[in-house]
């Protein structure tokens, strides 16, 4: 899977990484749903962290389509309320 943070570039994330990150984008729309936005930027860092400490960064030279476009790393809360909806930024 190949996944783009808005901004900083792309990783190839292992397939088995696929599930994990698609809970936690579940998780974040939960979050965002209950208004409980503690909970959402927690999950954020964690999906961030599991795309660079699991991901291969690919270099810049390297044009591969995104399977997946995660929002910027500063996202706020109010512009997640934008992104994290439904099925998520990752549908099922």
């Amino acid at each position: 899977m190949i996944v783009r943070i808005s901004g900083e570039g792309q990783y190839e994330l292992p397939d088995g990484d696929a599930d994990r990150l698609n809970e936690l984008d579940n998780r974040a729309v939960a979050a965002v749903e209950e208004g409980d936005e503690g909970g959402f930027h927690e999950l954020w860092d964690q999906m961030l962290e599991l795309v660079e400490s699991d991901g291969s960064p690919l270099g810049d030279d390297e044009l591969v389509e995104s399977d997946v476009i995660l929002p910027p790393r500063d996202i706020t809360f109010e512009e997640a309320q934008g992104e994290f909806t439904g099925e998520g930024l990752i549908p099922d």
